[in-house]
């Protein structure tokens, strides 16, 4: 498809297939959406689908079903296919244009413009011919044709004058040169191009988030057999088979551990910034991270039936949902097409009629074609998201999806997801209690819950070594270090901090292990300080010594890691206040901790305890908003979990992470925040109000010029040359206001 109108002839192809209730057409991902009246069953569901492609092609386009498990290919285009022809064009544009510019249209002989020209009219220009014509069959418009007929009639009475005045009679003419239109063709040809290469750009960042989601799947697994391990191809994969997984490899599918015990991080997924244990029993999601043991696993679901697809099949359908303002674009050109091509028939008929001539009659109408040109309402909206995204850039918001930019001045509600959004993503140690009567203070405990943890990359061993190092403690050594997979670590250390005394056995671990350890301890000491932790979603980890014959386990003191709040987290809800912006924050954690860091930020609504696949749903009841008033949305995330939201969203913001792993929500959104910093929300919502407004500036310019100069010229008030002389006037100014932009600070 090459412009808004052939969206309008696809849909309209498609509709007319009996059977069909609805067609929706998406020109930035090329895909088409049909919804059966009756849907098919699977007998007739390939037979339904060749119906549509056959309507397809009879309208002129390919098409291929997109399946929902079908692997996007990565479409590496060559910068010289996309910008090869622009550049050409304006090397050969360039030398008309420049003379005119100062006066001496005359100041290169024909044979010259005619060479200048020519090249880029029928090899430049040829895809205007092929589109055009291909519509034309169809028994449509769309922009292509007005392209090629306006620039084919400059070129072609240039040709006729030319030939004209080099078989003149007149004396004077040897001494004259002919007002000629070939710049109006070549540099028209030239502009457009360059509205067709910003577009390709933008339309081929519409498959990475797939392309990343899809990269979270192993191409092959270890399977559990008769023969004992095999290698396989994940496609080979069955419900109920047993599969292998090694630490440091991806969970390949949904399923259950069956054997073996040990931490998967599932942030990617959930949104969860900790390692989660899994011991047999528990569920695992494919496109997780297996951390540290050997897991065996009977699989529960493949292929379509995933939540990694479900979340697939989210970004894709959210991704094919039209925006309203393309809707406005596709009237606009199914209208502005035809009527403009009436209009120059109507001005050449009507001078011929009124007895000026054939070739008087005809430059009129070649002036119309060649000011309506949608140069300028061509450039209004891409020459001013080209400033926009520039600027913003210069500041670390990184703007991929140009309707994004558009819609991000509307925004009525922004929602935020929790982890590693408003919060740094990774744990640290907050507190912890000593118990009373053991002979320990705070800083002897902390020292030898760091000397346990040495060497450990655990993300809760980091941040007690971390709050060690704070404090400038040195840790004893420790012999017999043990790891507990899913529970924790243990080793021998001396009984004083010094080295010196009787050695004993140390632990740290989760509270299940705790339980284990010290079944008969009462928790009611603790209590108070449990209960306010837990308010406030802290994780807890229990030091444990083991003391003397026979041998019982006693708490020496609790631990709670949290994640702390980033420290532009407030400053950016304020902004967003002041900016009469509602805020909502939408997390998997538990209400409590939710609500806790809800209102220390001052956020206006908490949604706590989503499912990772329900955040969509949750954006999607905020647009509908109270009393049935449509409401505009942003999300803004960080990782996998949020891209389905990020995606129905009006406005997909992603947070880039530090951590890193957040590639699908940062391809799955519109706007990506290249630092972790909250405030940049705000930031990116004022860039996009100024050039919005930029955007309906140009478009009134572009408007009104067709508006004015169209009568003129169908009235005689603009020749050929002039109408050129405007028209590149018009590209000149509209592209001068969006430069404008580059001024912005954030």
């Amino acid at each position: 498809m090459t412009c808004a109108a052939c969206v309008t002839r696809v849909e309209r192809a498609l509709s007319k297939v009996p059977g069909v209730a609805k067609a929706q057409v998406n020109f930035a991902t090329e895909m088409a959406t049909v919804q059966w009246a009756v849907p098919p069953d699977e007998s007739h569901a390939t037979a339904q689908a060749d119906t549509l492609l056959a309507a397809i092609e009879r309208a002129g386009y390919h098409a291929q079903v997109q399946h929902a498990d079908d692997t996007v290919v990565e479409e590496v285009v060559p910068w010289w296919d996309v910008w090869g022809a622009v550049l050409l064009g304006a090397v050969a544009s360039l030398p008309l244009v420049l003379p005119m510019l100062w006066g001496d249209h005359h100041f290169w002989p024909a044979w010259v413009q005619f060479a200048l020209a020519t090249p880029v009219q029928f090899l430049l220009g040829a895809r205007f011919y092929k589109a055009g014509w291909a519509a034309l069959k169809a028994g449509s418009g769309n922009m292509d044709q007005l392209v090629a007929l306006g620039t084919s009639a400059a070129w072609g009475l240039s040709m006729w004058l030319w030939w004209r005045h080099s078989h003149s009679t007149d004396p004077h003419a040897a001494h004259s040169a002919p007002e000629l239109y070939f710049e109006s063709a070549a540099v028209v040809i030239t502009l457009v191009l360059l509205g067709k290469a910003l577009e390709a750009r933008a339309k081929r960042q519409t498959t990475a988030a797939i392309r990343a989601l899809q990269s979270l799947r192993p191409d092959t697994v270890h399977r559990q057999g008769p023969q004992g391990e095999v290698e396989v191809p994940l496609k080979q994969v069955l419900v109920d088979d047993v599969l292998i997984v090694r630490p440091g490899e991806r969970i390949p599918t949904d399923g259950v551990v069956i054997e073996g015990s040990g931490h998967v991080d599932e942030s990617l997924l959930t949104g969860e910034p900790l390692p989660v244990s899994k011991a047999p029993g528990d569920p695992l999601t494919g496109g997780a991270i297996n951390t540290e043991a050997r897991l065996l696993m009977r699989v529960t679901a493949v292929g379509g039936q995933t939540m990694l697809a479900h979340i697939i099949r989210r970004v894709v359908e959210a991704q094919a949902v039209k925006a309203p303002i393309q809707r406005v674009v596709d009237r606009v050109s199914a209208v502005f097409v035809p009527t403009v091509l009436g209009i120059a028939l109507l001005t050449a008929l009507g001078w011929w009629w009124a007895g000026v001539g054939g070739e008087v009659a005809l430059i009129r109408a070649v002036a119309v074609l060649v000011i309506a040109c949608p140069c300028a309402l061509g450039l209004a909206t891409p020459a001013a998201i080209m400033a926009g995204t520039g600027a913003a850039a210069r500041y670390g918001i990184l703007i991929k999806d140009p309707e994004a930019l558009e819609v991000a001045h509307r925004v009525q509600v922004v929602a935020f997801d929790k982890t590693g959004t408003l919060t740094q993503g990774r744990p640290l140690l907050v507190d912890w209690q000593v118990a009373d009567g053991q002979g320990l203070d705070r800083k002897q405990a902390l020292q030898v819950a760091a000397a346990l943890q040495t060497g450990s990359e655990h993300p809760l061993a980091r941040a007690v070594l971390d709050e060690a190092t704070r404090q400038g403690l040195s840790l004893p050594a420790v012999q017999d270090l043990q790891a507990v997979a899913g529970r924790g670590i243990q080793g021998v250390l001396p009984s004083g901090t010094d080295g010196t005394g009787v050695s004993q056995t140390w632990a740290l671990g989760s509270t299940r292990w705790m339980s284990e350890l010290c079944p008969d301890t009462s928790l009611s000491p603790w209590s108070d300080k449990l209960d306010a932790w837990h308010a406030q979603g802290h994780t807890v980890s229990w030091l444990l010594r083991q003391g003397p014959a026979p041998a019982a386990w006693q708490v020496i003191a609790l631990m709670a890691f949290g994640d702390e709040l980033k420290p532009e987290a407030a400053a950016a809800v304020k902004r967003l206040h002041e900016l009469g912006v509602r805020t909502v924050m939408i997390s998997g954690d538990n209400r409590s901790a939710a609500e806790h860091i809800g209102h220390q930020l001052g956020i206006q609504q908490v949604i706590a305890e989503v499912l990772p696949g329900d955040k969509a749903d949750h954006i999607q009841r905020l647009q509908q908003g109270q009393g049935g008033a449509r409401q505009v949305v942003a999300m803004v995330g960080d990782g996998i979990n949020d891209a389905p939201a990020l995606a129905a969203a009006d406005v997909g913001m992603a947070m880039a992470n530090p951590q890193g792993g957040a590639d699908v929500a940062l391809n799955a959104a519109g706007i990506t925040l290249m630092r972790g910093d909250p405030t940049l929300v705000p930031a990116a919502l004022d860039i996009s109000r100024r050039t919005s407004a930029k955007i309906w500036q140009n478009l009134a310019w572009a408007f009104g010029y067709n508006i004015i100069g169209i009568p003129l010229a169908a009235f005689g008030g603009l020749n050929p040359m002039l109408a050129g002389a405007a028209m590149a006037l018009s590209s000149v100014s509209v592209v001068s206001n969006a430069l404008l932009l580059s001024r912005w600070r954030a």
